[in-house]
């Protein structure tokens, strides 16, 4: 028996995430990517037609997406593919190569299945990326975020420089101004600033031969005014979809816990509330054909149930498989196949949007 094969027996499995779970944090991640790298890494299934889902043009084969963060070089989107992985959003990537900020900059909060995070776009630019992307076909839909260098004069100008290196080859874009770790990259969010941005960017689609869809990425952290300004100009902006949401800065969830006082941005299980809660929120703002990637906290089948039902047409996660491992991946499929059956429904799709007014009123469930 192959090693490839042994990785993919359960109890091995377990082993090996917890042999990963005892490892700092970053090099646990760098182990991953270098495991799927070699090809050990389990195989996905294949998926049900009625996991298939068309999101902003992409034929999908199901709406399991991994979130950006995890490959931020774009270096295993065809493994994640195998994985069974609908779709892999790779990034964040800058213009320019950028360490990020000094470690530890990632924290794990296991009680919660949480973790902080303060890494600053560590990446290695877009040229790098670039040539990865584009010396082979990656076999899924890759959707390339990008963001703005830490030391940028001109954040806008990083986004359209983004959008026209990578406007050749993406599946869509996502235009990530919601990272908390890059100091006033969040006043992006703001209407005059949001405006511009968008205008920029749409403007700089126009000149390429390819017009791939383009996506805004925005945080959970926001009022009830500041998502009546972001619905407005999205509306208005000709883009093509949102991403909600990036990692919040409250600690409510975690309060008391270890790593939880850690400077940075708080994903995982204890995001999905409020996560959750603003993607309805602004589904109800944005209308019932707007396109919509629900990510934050997804860490069950039942909590992917929720985040379709809330109003997302896709969903994404990454850092419950820090605590579940790969395997997660086909059990959320299964109980999304197992849901669809249960309610007599033909599609997927067809639970998007079942429960908007209880999650945007708080009152939601799974």
């Amino acid at each position: 028996m192959s090693l490839t094969d042994l990785l993919k027996l359960p109890a091995l499995g377990r082993l090996t995430r917890d042999a990963l779970l005892k490892m700092e944090p970053e090099t646990a991640h760098r182990a991953t990517i270098n495991a799927l790298r070699m090809g050990l890494a389990p195989g996905g299934n294949p998926d049900p037609a009625h996991l298939a889902v068309k999101f902003v043009g992409l034929n999908l084969p199901n709406p399991l997406g991994m979130a950006p963060g995890f490959d931020k070089n774009a270096e295993v989107p065809r493994a994640l593919g195998k994985v069974g992985f609908g779709f892999v959003e790779v990034g964040t990537l800058t213009p320019r190569a950028q360490p990020g900020n000094p470690s530890p900059r990632v924290f794990r909060i296991p009680e919660a299945m949480g973790i902080v995070n303060r890494l600053g776009f560590n990446n290695e630019g877009h040229t790098a990326a670039l040539e990865r992307l584009a010396a082979r076909d990656a076999g899924v839909a890759i959707g390339i975020n990008i963001g703005a260098n830490k030391d940028s004069e001109d954040f806008v100008a990083d986004y359209v420089e983004g959008v026209k290196t990578f406007s050749p080859i993406a599946g869509y874009l996502t235009a990530n101004i919601s990272s908390p770790n890059t100091p006033g990259l969040r006043n992006l969010q703001a209407d005059e600033a949001l405006t511009r941005l968008l205008a920029a960017i749409i403007e700089a689609r126009t000149t390429q031969k390819r017009q791939p869809p383009i996506l805004l990425k925005i945080a959970p952290d926001l009022d009830e005014k500041q998502m009546d300004g972001i619905a407005r100009v999205v509306l208005a902006s000709g883009i093509d979809g949102l991403i909600v949401s990036n990692t919040t800065l409250s600690r409510d969830t975690v309060m008391g816990l270890p790593h939880a006082d850690e400077a940075g941005g708080l994903s995982g299980k204890p995001l999905f509330t409020l996560s959750t809660q603003r993607l309805a929120q602004m589904r109800q703002r944005l209308g019932a054909d707007f396109p919509i990637i629900g990510v934050g906290g997804i860490h069950s089948p039942q909590s992917a149930v929720a985040k379709l039902e809330a109003g997302a047409n896709v969903i994404q996660l990454y850092s419950a498989l820090v605590y579940g491992g790969m395997e997660m991946v086909e059990d959320i499929k299964t109980g999304l196949s197992a849901a669809i059956t249960a309610r007599g429904l033909s599609s997927v799709s067809d639970l998007t949007g079942l429960a908007v007014a209880d999650w945007a009123e708080g009152r939601g469930t799974f």
